[in-house]
């Protein structure tokens, strides 16, 4: 099962942080509403406003569609369960996922809410809520592979979904890229990504360990291998704009209502539990 990103104690601590416990009373990722009597909360919520969540609906089980079609997932849940706390009505809409900090901006859409990685590059663009789950950006492989680490990927083939966080982190990683065949070869979901391994036309995925595990455990766990090598974890926030901060503040303070509630943990157990 995959493990929550804080005990529970620590995680109400940073929110506790975020909402209000810091020096002047305002969320501390820099993106503090204006200073006033009642500080990152003076502004009030449009309730009037449909607020959009930005989603990749392919990104099982944080947001994706089950048999019927229906938009289903643990962001989709916490997230309605969140708009219910805030007061606020919400509306779900995919998005091409390259194009999410763009659709944000442009206003298309409200939050980023689909296992949106934190990263530094990230926090140059938008503002983030505190984070909710950990996460890893694995390497996995067919289960007959040769391949075992990341020195037997050299000269060959290493897929992604575009603009995704495992995409940056696998740039980062300039020596291991020069090694390989090609540039990653790059899809616009991950299930995409995962078929070309399949089809044997690349190697290997790096891939978000949350969505990796949830695809092999649905199309079969003996099929597939992972590598003990790794490009490193990471955390699960939610992105609005820089400006939006009476928004953020609410936000923040739902997120510790869900954790002091059991909410948090209900909607965890539904879709990470064995």
């Amino acid at each position: 099962m995959k493990k929550k990103l804080f005990p529970l104690t620590l995680f109400l601590l940073l929110l506790l942080t975020a909402c209000g416990g810091g020096p002047n009373g305002a969320p501390n990722n820099g993106a503090n509403a204006p200073e006033g009597e009642n500080g990152a909360q003076e502004a009030a919520l449009d309730t009037e406003k449909t607020y959009v969540v930005g989603l990749d609906d392919t990104f099982a089980p944080m947001g994706y569609r089950d048999e019927k079609g229906e938009l289903i997932g643990f962001d989709v849940d916490l997230a309605t369960d969140a708009a219910e706390r805030m007061g606020i009505t919400v509306e779900f809409q995919p998005i091409d996922w390259s194009m999410k900090e763009t659709e944000l901006e442009g206003g298309n859409i409200d939050f980023i809410w689909n296992g949106y990685s934190v990263t530094p590059e990230r926090k140059e663009k938008v503002a983030f809520s505190e984070p909710y789950m950990k996460n890893r950006q694995i390497i996995v492989a067919l289960a007959e592979s040769p391949v075992e680490s990341k020195a037997d990927l050299a000269g060959k083939t290493v897929t992604v979904q575009a603009e995704s966080s495992a995409l940056e982190a696998v740039l980062k990683d300039e020596a291991f890229v020069e090694s390989l065949a090609t540039a990653p070869v790059e899809y616009g979901t991950n299930v995409e990504a995962f078929q070309d391994v399949e089809s044997g036309r690349s190697d290997v995925i790096v891939v978000d360990e949350v969505l990796a595990r949830y695809y092999m455990k649905e199309q079969g766990q003996e099929k597939y291998k992972i590598l003990e090598d790794n490009f490193g974890e990471e955390e699960f926030a939610v992105g609005l704009r820089k400006d939006d901060t009476a928004l953020l503040a609410a936000l923040n303070e739902a997120m510790k209502a869900q954790v002091e509630d059991g909410t948090y943990d209900e909607i965890y157990t539904k879709y990470f539990a064995d």
